[in-house]
C-alpha cells in the first residue's frame, strides 16, 4: 500500500522554525517527485517546493523563497521541508505528494499524504 506521512507540523511564533517530514511507504521514494503544498482556511491549496527524481531539481513558489529549503533523503524515503522565518501568513495545513519523476502542477500528483498543520501566532 502505498503512503505518504507528513509531520512535524506545529504551533511556532514569528520567526521561528519547523521542519516538515514526508515519509514514503510502499514505494521507493527515490524514483518520485515530492512536492509540498499547503491550504488556509477558506482559499485553494497551493504549491510551496518540490524536488524532483529525475535531476534534483528544486522549485520554491515566491512567498517562500530564501525561507524554505526542501530536501531528500532516499535512504531514509523521506523528504523535508526546513522552514525558517516563518510568518502568520504561512499558517496552513501543510501536505506533500508523489508523482513519477519530474515536478509537475497540483492536479498531477497521484499520491497525497493527510496533511500536518502548521500555525504561527504569538
Amino acid at each position: 500500500q502505498l503512503q505518504l506521512v507528513e509531520s512535524g507540523g506545529g504551533l511556532v511564533q514569528p520567526g521561528g522554525s519547523l521542519r516538515l517530514s514526508c515519509a514514503a511507504s510502499g514505494f521507493t521514494l527515490g524514483y518520485y517527485a515530492i512536492g509540498w503544498f499547503r491550504q488556509a482556511p477558506g482559499k485553494e491549496r497551493e504549491g510551496v517546493s518540490c524536488i524532483s527524481s529525475s535531476d534534483g531539481s528544486m522549485y520554491y513558489a515566491d512567498s517562500v523563497k530564501g525561507r524554505f529549503t526542501i530536501s531528500r533523503d532516499n535512504a531514509k524515503n523521506t523528504v523535508y521541508l526546513q522552514m525558517n522565518s516563518l510568518k502568520p501568513e504561512d499558517t496552513a495545513v501543510y501536505y506533500c505528494a508523489a508523482r513519477f519523476l519530474k515536478c509537475s502542477r497540483r492536479d498531477r500528483y497521484e499520491y497525497w499524504g493527510q496533511g500536518t498543520q502548521v500555525t504561527v501566532s504569538s
